[in-house]
């Protein structure tokens, strides 16, 4: 069996997976579910990015004060502050 497939000449593209065991539990569902591979590996990506939205940093720190204590997060922002050094831009 070929390891590429060839669409119009060229080669599509390939997914590595380096990891063993989600290899086989891929190749598993696959068998199980009698569906190829890249479509069991598509849904599963998809349903991860539905559940774990991209967060933005205000977000993330909205999150964090309501975790946290007002007086821990102070000194957090204070620290930050104190630690931030604008970008003057590229020297020419």
């Amino acid at each position: 069996m070929p390891s590429k497939r060839y669409i119009d000449g060229m080669t599509a593209p390939q997914l590595s997976v380096r990891s063993a065991k989600a290899r086989d539990l891929a190749h598993e569902l696959s068998r199980k579910e009698r569906r190829p591979i890249h479509a069991i590996v598509e849904e599963a990506l998809a349903d991860y990015a539905r559940r774990h939205p991209r967060e933005s940093a205000a977000a993330f720190l909205r999150r964090m004060r309501a975790l946290g204590e007002a007086d821990d997060l102070a000194d957090l922002d204070a620290a930050m502050d104190e630690h931030r050094i604008p970008h003057r831009g590229v020297d020419l």
